[in-house]
């Protein structure tokens, strides 16, 4: 089943000081936090500020080349979680044939606030996701358990407490 997805926002997660692209339900609670390169997060973030650029830029000039040819975008999905490695198909109809693209989902993402293509997510995705946070949380309280001395008990209930709640669970 693929769920409907909004971009809520682009942010800069605390912790590892990287951007972080953050997927909404349209019609739910559930999120989807997406760590992505800065590049990415950059056209992102242009686009969804409406920041003009001089020149076109990489996404822009993929829209224009599309745009050109007769090509359209009519949806993103992110399909797979592997890894730790998201994975997107861009669905396009070219001339009445539909199209799958292998992207990056922030590349996807991208490229459909540029050509107002839907995007989706799998459910399955969302549950593999949110199955690594839970284990990553519960790998952060093993390590507080068995955390040697005080001092070491004490530095990780800090982190753990300063941990971004959005990274661990879905609803926003």
């Amino acid at each position: 089943m693929k769920i409907k997805m909004k971009i809520q926002a682009v942010a800069m997660d605390p912790v590892t000081n990287s951007p972080v692209m953050i997927l909404k339900e349209e019609e739910g609670e559930r999120g989807l936090p997406i760590w992505i390169g800065l590049l990415e997060a950059t056209a992102i973030a242009s686009k969804l500020e409406n920041i003009q650029f001089p020149r076109p830029m990489t996404h822009d000039l993929m829209k224009n080349i599309l745009d050109h040819l007769g090509i359209k975008i009519s949806r993103i999905e992110i399909c797979d979680l592997k890894d730790n490695t998201y994975y997107a198909l861009i669905t396009m109809d070219v001339g009445g044939r539909e199209v799958q693209i292998d992207a990056r989902p922030s590349d996807a993402v991208a490229l459909a606030l540029r050509t107002g293509a839907e995007i989706y997510v799998h459910e399955e995705v969302l549950s593999k996701s949110e199955a690594l946070a839970e284990e990553a949380r519960k790998k952060v309280e093993e390590e507080i358990a068995t955390a040697g001395t005080k001092e070491e008990k004490e530095r990780l209930k800090d982190l753990l407490e300063r941990l971004d709640p959005q990274a661990f669970k879905y609803k926003m």
